[in-house]
């Protein structure tokens, strides 16, 4: 049995909805089940869906030279998706899988615009949405644009600390941009 809270508090976050539209908006939700590392999207592929993280965590990532290069992190109480696939039916250039087994509830595209069309403040919430994952992945930009190797690790470590406890080594170095021995040494030199 599924539950909606933590999708209703996400999406109450984002802007009210009245209790007749949450309820068709999260019965516009299909639970899907991931096992560790199964794609729910690949590169190549048109992104037809958002997704929201109920449990575990979601990991976007290119592929450049034969190396996996971590985009996003995506934990309990995400909405994910490719915007440029979504809205731009463009092929996807990322693939995005599960990091380790995971619930997710899935929004397909048709399912949204029907309720855009139906429902304006589901419409609003679909824009503000779309801004909200716009404002992370302009601030992910940030960090590089901005920041060295160690301010990136402190934002992380004191805005998103269980990244560090979570997340593979690799993956959050690639996610950093810095190398492996680079975190390794960042974190010692924290817990120091």
């Amino acid at each position: 049995m599924y539950t909606f809270d933590n999708l209703e508090k996400s999406v109450l976050a984002i802007t009210r909805l009245p209790a007749e539209e949450m309820a068709e908006f999260c019965g516009a939700a299909m639970p899907v089940e991931c096992k560790k590392g199964q794609y729910l999207l690949r590169e190549g592929e048109f992104c037809r869906r958002i997704w929201f993280v109920e449990k575990g965590y979601l990991r976007a990532y290119h592929t450049r030279d034969g190396l996996e290069i971590t985009t996003g992190l995506h934990l309990e109480g995400s909405f994910v998706t490719n915007q440029k696939s979504l809205l731009k039916d463009l092929p996807s250039e990322s693939f995005l899988a599960a990091a380790e087994p995971a619930i997710v509830y899935e929004f397909s595209r048709e399912r949204m615009f029907s309720l855009y069309e139906r429902f304006p403040r589901i419409l609003d919430f679909g824009k503000r949405l779309l801004e909200t994952i716009s404002i992370e992945q302009e601030e992910h930009l940030n960090l590089f644009r901005l920041y060295s190797a160690d301010e990136r690790y402190r934002h992380i470590r004191d805005t998103q600390p269980e990244l560090l406890q979570r997340i593979p080594l690799s993956w959050l170095s690639s996610y950093l941009g810095v190398a492996r021995e680079t975190l390794s040494r960042l974190r010692n030199k924290k817990t120091q």
